[in-house]
């Protein structure tokens, strides 16, 4: 059985936060929280990188293993989901995930966080598929539409690959050998046009 993924080529990312901003938009995320962001490393200097982070739908998440009332599930094709009616907004899953995707909407006085709300793959969450309520509460089902996620489909140089990871792992080894080594290998051409085109 398929394994979703997603994998970032951070020498293709170009910060343009599309992902960010569609997903933010297309499932209504609260204000003051992303899904997913875009982290730029070594900024300003010739080595700087930008990679696209979210839930990264972990085989062995750390995020199911500390949570305390078993609100954080993994389907079998290993997107990790959760049930916001069985939250208890505890924080564990913030502290254990390291790629820091699991957000708290609220912060009041008395410590209480609200519902958990993180990336979903585009899968929904427990209620009925493309339902109302799973629309109101977690976003829109694209898994179920038998699509992709939106933050990888945006992706204007396909720098945010989203899938079967088996697929996943092939596409990027194949940029990785077509993308050769030292200054100079990698380019636009490189990137975009075949042999016979655009040289």
């Amino acid at each position: 059985m398929a394994r979703m993924k997603f994998l970032c080529d951070a020498e293709r990312c170009i910060e343009c936060n599309a992902c960010s901003t569609v997903c933010k938009n297309e499932h209504q995320v609260p204000w003051g929280m992303l899904r997913r962001r875009v982290v730029t490393l070594n900024d300003g200097d010739p080595e700087e990188r930008s990679i696209a982070i979210s839930c990264m739908h972990c085989t062995d998440a750390p995020c199911i293993a500390v949570c305390p009332v078993s609100c954080i599930y993994q389907t079998d094709t290993g997107i990790v989901l959760h049930d916001k009616d069985l939250c208890i907004g505890c924080g564990y899953c913030f502290y254990a995930c390291p790629f820091g995707a699991p957000q708290f909407p609220k912060a009041t006085n008395f410590g209480s966080r609200g519902d958990m709300d993180k990336c979903t793959f585009c899968a929904g969450g427990p209620e009925a598929d493309n339902s109302e309520e799973e629309y109101l509460k977690y976003g829109r089902n694209r898994i179920a539409e038998g699509k992709l996620p939106l933050c990888a489909e945006v992706c204007s140089t396909r720098a945010l690959l989203a899938g079967d990871g088996a697929i996943v792992a092939d596409i990027y080894k194949e940029r990785v050998v077509k993308r050769g080594y030292g200054s100079g290998a990698w380019g636009w051409s490189t990137a975009y046009y075949g042999p016979l085109m655009g040289e």
